[in-house]
């Protein structure tokens, strides 16, 4: 038999430890005000835009209406009106490879349209970006701009929109989408009161403060939406119904397949966890976000799994070892699940390492919460779930000789 280690002289210290750092972070959750949250969950103006610069403007001189679209592999321009036969030209990106091409094509084929180039006329096709903010109407008056994004463009952190946004007069929020080289993020601006910002007010006041920052012409608007309070307030009620839930589910479970002191065990150990990774997250400023809920999530399934094979740990010895001290078999129980509990994180953690090292934005603070509520659940299995149970059966020992010593 392999020696057993010690692991019940750390119950107390241990105790002491998690009771300091769960102070820590509800410290931090009031110091900080709440969490930092992200664009999930805020009420306000959602704009999805690609820091780009302008490609070329087009412009409609002719009497006639005319307007602009397109999709993955070709621009369109629409000529109609009154008493005139409407006419459709399409120009692919497959056969104008360059925008210099695509521009004296525009110009050949509609002697009206005015086609101004921003940018160099090598500029590929295949890199331009359209912004859904520009009216697809052409005129004389207003343009339509095309911006680009080449794949060796240098790549934009979101630490430097955050600058640019500095000295907002709204509460801004700023989430990256995909990697740094493809400048592609989603701002929210937050409306305290609803519909008090509009969008179009919001979009200028962003383009000027982007135009300052980076040039003119240097932001393409993908996508606006607006959230309402009542939406935000509805996920955040979610989640904690999700998490409470969670701990209903796992209370119940336990009770019915073990036994109550383990139950409250079980569900300790996951509060436990819980508050490390908001102690975590209030105090390094990490956007809470809908992948920190299902970080909290998988972490709570990691940790359950974890003390559920302690437990049964725990009841195979009660029945080998049934004349030793409770206190001995919880050693026992956990010398023999410390191979299997230090392989399975350990595997586990690198592939979250990967994740960690190779992505960003919120994906990266994904992989940073489980790598912190892994580290967590190792912990909470080793010593806070089994010295509560130790605990539980100490007290539980007491009462019982307390009611052999009243019946004598």
């Amino acid at each position: 038999m392999k020696k057993t280690i010690n692991f019940s002289k750390f119950f107390l210290p241990a105790a002491v430890i998690s009771g300091i750092l769960v102070v820590f972070g509800i410290t931090g959750y009031i110091v900080n005000n709440g969490f930092a949250l992200g664009v999930d969950f805020q009420a306000g103006l959602i704009q999805e835009v690609k820091i780009a610069p302008t490609a070329f403007s087009l412009r409609w001189n002719g009497t006639e209406n005319a307007s602009v679209s397109h999709d993955r592999g070709n621009i369109y321009i629409i000529v109609s009106g009154f008493g005139v036969e409407s006419r459709s030209y399409q120009f692919s990106f497959s056969e104008y490879v360059t925008i210099g091409s695509l521009a004296r094509a525009m110009r050949q084929q509609l002697g009206d349209l005015n086609v101004t180039l921003s940018a160099n006329d090598g500029v590929s096709t295949q890199d331009l970006v359209f912004s859904s903010q520009s009216t697809s109407l052409l005129s004389s008056f207003s343009s339509y701009t095309v911006h680009y994004l080449e794949p060796q463009s240098a790549p934009i952190d979101i630490s430097e929109v955050r600058s640019a946004m500095a000295g907002f007069s709204h509460s801004v929020a700023v989430q990256n989408l995909g990697q740094p080289s493809d400048r592609h993020f989603m701002i929210r601006v937050e409306d305290e009161e609803e519909g008090r910002v509009t969008s179009g007010e919001i979009v200028q006041i962003l383009e000027s403060y982007f135009r300052a920052y980076y040039g003119s012409g240097c932001i393409a608007v993908l996508r606006s939406d607006y959230v309402g309070s009542r939406f935000s307030k509805d996920l955040t009620d979610q989640a904690g119904i999700l998490i409470s839930l969670t701990l209903l589910l796992v209370l119940l479970y336990s009770t019915i397949r073990f036994k109550l002191q383990y139950a409250v065990g079980a569900v300790i150990a996951i509060m436990y966890d819980v508050l490390i990774i908001v102690a975590f997250m209030v105090w390094t400023r990490m956007e809470f976000t809908t992948l920190s809920i299902a970080a909290i999530l998988t972490i709570l399934g990691y940790s359950t799994n974890n003390t559920i094979i302690f437990f049964d740990r725990v009841r195979e010895n009660l029945r080998i070892y049934n004349d030793r001290p409770f206190i001995e078999i919880l050693d026992i129980s956990l010398t023999g699940i410390l191979g299997r509990t230090i392989i399975t994180t350990a595997t586990t953690m690198l592939a979250v390492l990967a994740l960690f090292i190779f992505t960003t934005g919120s994906m990266k603070d994904f992989a940073l919460a489980l790598l912190v509520g892994m580290t967590s659940g190792v912990f909470t299995t080793l010593f806070i779930v089994s010295g509560f149970v130790n605990f539980w059966q100490n007290k539980k020992v007491i009462r019982e000789k307390k009611k052999q010593l009243a019946k004598a």
